[in-house]
């Protein structure tokens, strides 16, 4: 008898886990989140073609790869600000070497402080840190680095298909804690895929 109620409880638990995964995977699919390889098939050559324009600063033909009605938005780290986050239209972005102002592009990690920086200050410290273009990882709509903050990148774009150029680390002195990356985020607009975000990651305190 107790045998039979524990097989029950057992085939019931296990009832109870397929049907969650089968919801977390029906929500997914209602989120819109392509799946990696599929995601890897439509958007490569036009991310290949991305990164390489800005490793090579070539922002004016950058610029005919953003978004034409949303732009471009810029987040410092992993955590994305839609109110807060600068947000620069396809002329701006064609013209970002040579804008002279100071942004306010969101805070320093650790000290708080203000990141006010030039368009060119921020690509130094905030989007070609290190040479992307020869990352020794890339993924296509999978997280391949996480600190402390909140992913949200799925929740604040629109069915987005997202590139992360990544870099585990550099010296073994750290132990992986020099880690970064750069993520590409791609909206679809007209049938075409559209540059709408370029998100700086690193390790955060």
């Amino acid at each position: 008898m107790k045998k039979l109620l524990l097989k029950s409880i057992i085939t019931a638990g296990l009832f109870l886990i397929f049907v969650l995964l089968l919801n977390t995977a029906a929500a997914a699919e209602e989120q819109g989140i392509i799946k990696a390889k599929a995601a890897e098939q439509i958007i490569k050559e036009k991310s290949e073609k991305v990164i390489g324009l800005i490793a090579a600063r070539d922002f004016k033909k950058l610029a005919d790869y953003v978004h034409p009605e949303k732009g471009l938005r810029f987040t410092p780290y992993t955590h994305v600000r839609p109110e807060k986050d600068i947000n620069l239209t396809k002329e701006q972005v064609s013209n970002f070497f040579k804008i002279n102002k100071n942004y306010l592009w969101g805070y320093y990690d650790g000290s708080g402080k203000e990141i006010r920086l030039t368009p060119e200050e921020y690509y130094h410290q905030f989007i070609y840190t290190n040479n992307f273009i020869n990352a020794e990882k890339i993924g296509y709509n999978e997280i391949l680095s996480s600190g402390n903050m909140i992913e949200n990148q799925f929740k604040v774009y629109e069915k987005p298909i997202i590139v992360e150029y990544y870099f585990p680390g550099f010296k073994a002195k750290f132990g992986g804690m020099d880690w970064k990356s750069l993520r590409l985020v791609f909206e679809k607009y007209k049938d075409n895929w559209k540059l709408r975000g370029i998100i700086h990651n690193q390790w955060t305190i």
